[in-house]
């Protein structure tokens, strides 16, 4: 994975700017996106009560994170019901392939910055 793998499905430059260009904060969110996403995923089941309050909960951390696709599959889940959890499971796992892309290449560059 490299930054080429990057699709776009998530806005790092909102995020870097939202966290004041911190990365350490930037990477301490995307580390929490990523583990939540463990959670939603279980959650986007048409058959169970809960996918509702998944996806409103997906939509706002996705907005957070500027992954501004998944927001919006999100929202037209919510109006659509759950014919529209397909677009939600898959910009959601754009997002994480973004995400993984976007980690990756941070631990390749801290290789090539020089320690103090």
């Amino acid at each position: 994975m490299a930054r080429r793998d990057i699709t776009g499905a998530v806005d790092f430059a909102y995020l870097k700017g939202f966290a004041a260009g911190d990365q350490q904060v930037v990477n301490e969110v995307l580390a929490l996106f990523r583990e939540q996403a463990d959670l939603w995923t279980g959650l986007l089941d048409p058959a169970g009560e809960g996918w509702r309050d998944a996806v409103h909960t997906i939509k706002g951390a996705a907005r957070g994170v500027g992954a501004g696709a998944l927001a919006a599959a999100c929202e037209h889940a919510e109006h659509s019901g759950p014919a529209g959890l397909d677009g939600v499971r898959d910009a959601l796992d754009a997002a994480l392939s973004d995400i993984a892309a976007y980690a990756h290449e941070q631990a390749l560059q801290s290789l090539k910055t020089p320690r103090a």
